[in-house]
């Protein structure tokens, strides 16, 4: 039996002093206090990157510019009832403070304190990979995959 396919895409916000923002899941939602990176559904026509500017200034009322994010990984999990495809891009420039528009706590953390919050399974597997690139000097401004600008 096939699963519905749910596209979802994510952001890892990087902060100067090199920590990531975490947001955790609202009561009354899937997965309910788990934390996980900011971002939501990719709407019929979007790319990854317009549905991340859309969904950070929903959720956290930041402005982003779709050219500072950087594709780094993607998760492809089954859950119970839909298939989760999710890109992740890192971003380390915005405009704007961190406000919590739905209620949800956030939480700046550094690499090394991911193990202290229970993430989806989906997320927990993006944050190893997260972290190896943070952790590796040269990656600061290179993306690892080529997105075409004139999409974004």
């Amino acid at each position: 039996m096939s699963l519905p396919l749910l596209f979802v895409t994510a952001i890892a916000l990087v902060d100067e002093a090199g920590r990531i923002l975490l947001a955790q899941r609202p009561k009354g939602k899937d997965m309910a206090g788990l934390w996980e990176f900011p971002g939501g559904k990719v709407a019929q026509g979007e790319t990854p990157e317009q549905a991340l500017v859309r969904e950070i200034k929903e959720e956290l009322d930041l402005d982003l510019v779709a050219s500072d994010l950087r594709p780094l990984t993607f998760a492809s999990h089954a859950y119970n009832r839909f298939h989760l495809f999710m890109p992740l891009f890192v971003c380390r420039r915005w405009q704007g403070d961190v406000r919590p528009m739905e209620g949800q706590q956030i939480a700046w953390i550094l690499p090394e304190a991911f193990s202290r919050y229970p993430m989806p399974p989906a997320d927990r597997p993006l944050s190893k990979t997260l972290i190896r690139y943070l952790t590796d000097k040269a990656n600061d401004s290179e993306p690892l995959f080529y997105t075409n600008p004139s999409m974004n």
